[in-house]
């Protein structure tokens, strides 16, 4: 897999590629990323990217011409793209199936946004589709392109060691995550569910599933309507709605 990121601050993005299953997942080949300063594609000699918006008002708007060259550069250098994304509070939120969907896509980028947003002749012309990653404002595109990258990257077969652990991850059924314990099996007068303790693994999975659900109902019901649910779980749903 491939991934390009255009940024104004690519220190920032480099640290935090370079950490955990991502940095891992890098050196070992398994994803390419490379991230680009888009001062490179300026052509004047203080590498402005930014400008006053047209039609007046507060901030800056980035400059869509240095946008369109790092975008040409990459084409010539490192391929034409499959998926040209903006990241910013007007995309389509980014979940777990969308995360799962970019994982097929085999070489992406990710255009970071800064100021007030970027010409919208960019979004037009070169992105493919805009996602955010959620309904808040950040000061720039880069948490969201890190972001994008670590829940792309973990799908990614051979990047997270125990393929199992990325299966019952929340949101894989459409669910939450069930809750984890480790040692010690009491703390503070805390004690770990039995069921966990008994080695009876055909009892932990239907305790973990339920608690799932359970977390679900409390947390998230919203999410129960595109949920994966077995015959068990319609069951256990049908009974609590009815106590």
């Amino acid at each position: 897999m491939k991934v390009d990121i255009i940024t104004i601050f690519p220190r920032m993005v480099e640290a935090g590629l370079a950490e955990g299953v991502v940095g891992r997942a890098r050196t070992s080949g398994l994803i390419d990323i490379a991230v680009h300063n888009l001062r490179d594609f300026t052509t004047d000699k203080h590498h402005v990217v930014d400008d006053v918006p047209f039609g007046g008002g507060p901030g800056m708007v980035m400059k869509p011409e240095p946008f369109f060259a790092a975008l040409a550069h990459i084409r010539e250098h490192r391929g034409v793209p499959d998926a040209v994304v903006m990241l910013t509070p007007a995309g389509t939120p980014l979940t777990q199936a969308g995360a799962r969907r970019l994982v097929g896509v085999s070489h992406i980028v990710l255009l970071c946004g800064r100021y007030e947003g970027i010409d919208e002749r960019v979004r037009e012309a070169l992105a493919t589709e805009e996602l955010s990653i959620g309904d808040y404002v950040l000061s720039g595109g880069e948490i969201a392109a890190l972001a994008v990258v670590d829940a792309v990257a973990r799908l990614v077969p051979g990047v997270v060691g125990d393929e199992q652990s990325v299966d019952g991850d929340s949101f894989t059924r459409g669910l939450l995550d069930y809750p984890h314990y480790t040692r010690p099996a009491e703390y503070e007068g805390r004690q770990v569910p039995g069921v966990l303790l008994s080695g009876h693994h055909g009892e932990i999975r239907r305790w973990r599933r339920q608690a799932a659900l359970e977390r679900t109902v409390e947390r998230r019901p919203e999410l129960l309507a595109d949920a994966a649910l077995d015959a068990d779980e319609h069951e256990w749903l049908s009974k609590r709605s009815k106590s």
